[in-house]
């Protein structure tokens, strides 16, 4: 198994390389795949010199500009008009009414125009562009954004690998208490990280699958999160398989029968949710599909074949200085799970009620989410694009600063332009580029950008432009809420019954799988929630990304149910072995509540290393899953799911064998003559 490894990694090594190849933060990665905005920006890529670089160069002082600030703002435009070759030549400054600002916009579509082209027009323009003595000078509009939003995205990767790896390691000594045993797992799931990087690169090539900054990201966090969750369950059932079997192979052969099938389910769950996802028409969240179950899967392969090789290689020292020696018994004490089992145990449906409620009452949170989250506010370390933005807006209030790019048809440029100019709400427009049979023109309208009045100007020219397509950034956000709305009416049901189709295979019963649907809903409106009472009185955060309720569903739902996956195998295992329902729920939970626990904190860690992003929405997703994660292990699936079973009996098994009462002279589950109760396989605790 080693040596296939090895082979494996040979062979991958070479494609994971080129995943930075492949990856793109460009509109199109993000948008609708059929909306106005994503076809404006397709045909402005293939206009003549490519997508136009368009910028503002906004020259700010607060007691007014002087005569001297002017002469410094015209010698800078001309300097940059010499070294570059902007769109009807050198631009005209735009004072604003009360003296303190001046704005130039300035616009390129230089021959050979790319990400890299924008990205050094733009910085070039940064560096002519300077203040002084108190004048301040920044360089924004669409262009300036993207190779700002570029910058964060490309900075995105380093970190978030170094600091998920940190914490999972942290994590695994604490877990562990081993100087050594920590460091078999993370390693391996750092080689599972490199082998999805290049089956990634293998699936873009063959299927074209979008590979953006945000879905590699989410990619490796959820090779190490689920990868060290399966590491531990793993990991936990051989030591206790080495107390009972003398030889660290045959311990591991038992210690694979006995978690494996809920390990299978569990990953299988997630690889399912997510790829509901290909459902989504946003081109961000199929994209992510694609990548979240390949990191998954290859995690899931990792941790069953090159984990048990190198475990079993190793033998027992791996443990030291706990080394679980051959016929030994555990310690056993009083755990915590015993004790919170035992208050579940007690009352049930008062503590059923009390959680309910308690979760209803944090959902209601999800009331006060900010909203709509605007282009400005999508960074939490502001750029200097997003500072000219803001100064802009203060010093022309009620004016658009920022194009509605409309794309026509050639032959129709002029009568288009004149519908244009007779759309309520517009305040200019001209023409610009043509080819390849279309013609763009840029609209600015009366209303600042993304206000309620641009949005109705934008709605006004695409009910009165047929034929034609309105885009621009402003448009791209309404597309964007547009969708979202769309994919979660869509991609919600999807992921409800294809994990309810893969619990019902698992537990052959329909109570139960619906109990652990419900409870993990619960868990994502009361995070939802909990965000609602944060983001913005607490954190600051000014708007909510259209996405984040539906790939915080699809993220909950699918890493929720594993641990209720645990849990509910575990308490079918012992009612098979002729348990109460009572004692077999208790006994689940006080079994598997230390490893499952293990598991959910280092899973809630790895997504909330997103909340040290510098983008709002994967500050937002990573503390929405990190959050909800935490209160379904510690929560819902230790007292609700616990105390819910206990109440329901043999009735949460329904309509299987197990909800039958068996009769006097066989246990339950049994078809047979009765038989001495066996030792269950089980999951402990590490």
């Amino acid at each position: 198994m080693l040596g296939l490894w090895i082979a494996v990694i040979a062979l991958v090594g070479p494609f994971a390389a080129k995943l930075a190849d492949v990856q793109h933060d460009k509109v199109t990665d993000y948008l609708p795949a059929s909306a106005d905005s994503t076809q404006v920006a397709k045909i402005e890529e293939k206009l003549p010199g490519g997508e136009t670089t368009e910028m503002v160069l906004v020259y700010h002082r607060d007691g007014g500009l002087s005569a001297v600030d002017w002469e410094t703002a015209a010698g800078q435009v001309a300097e940059i008009t010499r070294q570059h070759e902007l769109i009807g030549g050198a631009p005209k400054g735009i004072p604003s009414k009360d003296g303190t600002t001046l704005m130039y916009p300035v616009a390129s579509n230089e021959p050979g125009a790319n990400e890299e082209q924008r990205d050094k027009l733009v910085n070039d323009v940064r560096e002519v562009a300077q203040g002084e003595g108190g004048l301040s000078v920044d360089v924004g509009g669409t262009g300036a954004l993207a190779t700002d939003s570029g910058a964060v995205y490309d900075s995105l990767g380093g970190p978030l690998l170094y600091t998920t790896v940190a914490v999972v390691a942290v994590l695994l000594i604490l877990i562990y208490r081993s100087p050594v045993l920590w460091l078999v797992p993370l390693v391996v799931a750092g080689i599972a990280d490199y082998m999805s990087m290049g089956v990634a690169y293998g699936l873009n090539q063959a299927f074209g699958t979008t590979v953006s900054g945000q879905s590699s990201g989410v990619m490796t966090i959820l090779v190490f999160g689920a990868g060290t969750d399966y590491a531990l369950l793993l990991v936990s059932r051989y030591r206790e398989e080495l107390r009972r079997i003398e030889r660290p192979y045959e311990a591991m052969v038992a210690a694979l029968r006995g978690c494996g099938p809920a390990v299978l389910a569990s990953s299988g769950t997630v690889a399912a949710g997510l790829l509901c996802l290909l459902a989504a028409d946003l081109n961000s969240s199929r994209g992510m599909g694609p990548l979240g179950t390949i990191g998954v899967l290859c995690a899931l392969i990792a941790m069953l074949t090159l984990l048990p090789a190198i475990l079993v290689l190793v033998g027992r020292r791996v443990f030291w200085p706990l080394v679980p020696a051959f016929g030994s018994t555990p310690k056993q004490r009083r755990s915590l799970f015993s004790a919170m089992g035992s208050s579940a145990g007690r009352r049930p449906l008062t503590v059923l009620a009390s959680g309910a409620v308690l979760l209803g009452a944090l959902a209601l949170g999800s009331l006060n989410l900010p909203g709509p989250l605007k282009q400005e506010d999508s960074f939490v370390n502001k750029p200097e694009a997003v500072v000219a933005m803001e100064t802009l807006a203060k010093a022309y209030p009620g004016r658009g600063s920022q194009p509605i790019d409309v794309i026509t048809p050639q032959g129709r440029a002029d009568e288009t332009l004149a519908a244009v100019l007779g759309t309520p709400g517009v305040d200019s427009a001209e023409k610009g580029r043509t080819g390849d049979g279309w013609t763009e023109i840029s609209v600015f309208a009366k209303s600042a950008p993304q206000s309620a009045g641009e949005t109705a100007t934008i709605k006004s020219l695409r009910d009165e432009l047929k034929g034609s397509y309105v885009g621009g950034d402003s448009a791209q956000q309404i597309d964007l809420e547009v969708t979202n709305a769309r994919d979660t009416k869509i991609v919600v049901p999807l992921v409800l019954v294809s994990v309810m189709l893969i619990l019902i295979g698992l537990l052959r019963s329909l109570v139960a799988p619906l109990l652990l649907v419900v409870a993990v809903v619960a868990v994502w409106g009361a995070s939802l929630g909990i965000g609602g009472l944060v983001f913005e009185p607490l954190v600051g955060l000014k708007g909510t990304d259209p996405g984040l309720g539906l790939l915080s569903f699809v993220f909950l739902v699918a890493l929720g149910v594993d641990y209720g996956i645990f849990l509910m195998h575990r308490m079918r295992e012992e009612s098979l072995a002729g348990a109460e329902p009572a004692t077999a729920a208790l006994t689940a939970l006080r079994t598997t509540g230390g490893v499952i626990a293990s598991a959910g904190l280092v899973l809630a860690a790895t997504f909330a290393v997103l909340t040290n992003m510098g983008l709002v929405q994967l500050v937002q997703l990573g503390f929405v899953i990190a959050v909800g994660v935490l209160l379904d292990t510690f929560l819902v699936r230790t007292y609700l799911v616990t105390s819910a079973s206990v109440a329901l009996g043999r009735k949460v098994w329904w309509p299987g064998v197990l909800s039958r009462e068996p009769g006097p002279a066989e246990p339950a589950g049994s078809s047979g003559p009765a038989e001495p109760p066996r030792q269950p396989e089980s999951l402990r605790a590490p």
